[in-house]
């Protein structure tokens, strides 16, 4: 166990236990990758660190030398995955004083962001050069992340028993493992359980589209597996193809949270028509 350490014991050899026994089966596993991300970045910057001989100053210079190769809030990120175990060693005694204090962050200069979401002349555009099948295909993927705003992970892991088409809704409680084996996941978060409204329109279309579907089975998920990569790939095409800015799936969820819902939408929905 931890306590049975002495202050000998290698820095990265005790954060590499501290996350096994505080952080694994307790985190998603998106957020462990994170956290064994930086042990790797540990043992390749401080392999011969001794927990004892970590003083503020060897620790800032931790922190400086990721920085060379990091922007800002990227080695922020790293610093907060490691205060919570380093923390942990000063109660324990392993350290004398808590060497992050006065931490100093920083960083690269971040790099030109890229277009994160589309205006409304852009939306209506992608939305109109969709190619709507009768089977599920990513075009109709991509509009129903544009429509609702969902999360790629929410978006796949939509059934048909999610959709009320009485009630105009669409309940996300769950998401699926495309980084994994597959399967559900829960959501993000508590408050990411919810429910959105759908217009009429796209009541229509995925009424039919579900028909005849196994009601507990994911409409966008088949035998392959599913990179967001592929989906990215098809979105990039017809904002070429329209002549429009150039964004990622990701970047369809901050177009919804950027427009308005009123009048936009409903205008949006005559694209489907």
């Amino acid at each position: 166990m931890l306590n049975d350490m002495d202050k000998t014991v290698l820095f990265c050899n005790y954060y590499r236990q501290w996350v096994e026994v505080y952080k694994r089966g307790a985190i998603r596993e998106a957020t462990m990758a994170k956290y064994m991300m930086t042990l790797k970045w540990v043992e390749k910057l401080v392999p011969e660190l001794r927990i004892c001989d970590l003083t503020r100053t060897a620790y800032q210079q931790l922190l400086n030398d990721y920085a060379k190769e990091h922007e800002r809030q990227t080695t922020l990120d790293f610093h907060h995955q490691l205060k919570g175990a380093i923390l942990d060693a000063v109660d324990e005694g392993l350290i004398q004083r808590d060497p992050t204090r006065k931490a100093i962050i920083k960083g690269k200069t971040p790099k030109t962001k890229k277009i994160k979401y589309l205006n409304q002349f852009e939306l209506h555009t992608l939305i109109a050069n969709l190619n709507i099948k009768e089977e599920p295909n990513w075009d109709w993927f991509i509009l129903l992340v544009a429509k609702t705003g969902m999360r790629f992970s929410e978006a796949l892991a939509v059934t048909p028993s999610d959709f009320d088409f009485a009630r105009q809704t669409l309940s996300i409680s769950k998401t699926w493992d495309y980084k994994g084996e597959g399967g559900f996941l829960p959501t993000k978060n508590k408050s990411s359980v919810r429910k959105i409204q759908i217009d009429w329109q796209i009541v229509v279309k995925f009424s039919e589209l579900v028909k005849g579907m196994p009601e507990d089975k994911p409409i966008f998920v088949g035998e392959d597996k599913i990179y967001n990569s592929t989906v990215n790939d098809v979105l990039a095409r017809h904002c070429k193809e329209c002549g429009i800015s150039s964004i990622s799936i990701h970047g369809l969820r901050h177009t919804h949270v950027s427009l308005s819902q009123g009048y936009f939408w409903d205008s949006l929905s005559d694209c489907l028509r």
